[in-house]
């Protein structure tokens, strides 16, 4: 996993970013997909211990206002150029977790990214 753009492993993320595509948004794997990142982060194969792949949609924050009115100063007129003060792995960590109530979330990894997603594995 340290050469990513090497030519294998392009074409092999580039098929599992099209196969993750076709599946909901947050859903259980059998196994991880990067057993030794899993076992760095302190997943262990045995019972209660379960892996939840998540996507979560790359770019920037929108405001969340009609027509773009933010009735204000001009100062917090911004709607489009908005950075999250949080990262898409906290992002998609706190979706598994609202997901799987009876759950504890321990820990996530990257998986891989097209032009619109990154996708990521939670412990």
């Amino acid at each position: 996993w340290r050469k990513k753009q090497s030519d294998v492993m392009q074409f092999v993320l580039r098929i599992r970013t099209w196969e993750y595509r076709q599946l909901p948004v947050i859903h259980r794997c059998s196994r991880p997909s990067r057993v030794e990142k899993a076992r760095m982060l302190g997943y262990r194969a045995k019972q209660g211990f379960v892996i939840y792949r998540v996507r979560v949609k790359r770019g920037g924050r929108k405001r969340p206002v009609p027509k773009g009115a933010t009735y204000g100063k001009p100062v917090h007129a911004g709607v489009a150029h908005l950075t999250w003060q949080r990262g898409n792995k906290s992002k998609a960590e706190e979706r598994v977790g609202r997901v799987c109530g009876n759950l504890r979330v321990l820990n996530s990894y990257w998986v891989c990214q097209d032009s619109t997603y990154k996708y990521f594995e939670i412990i």
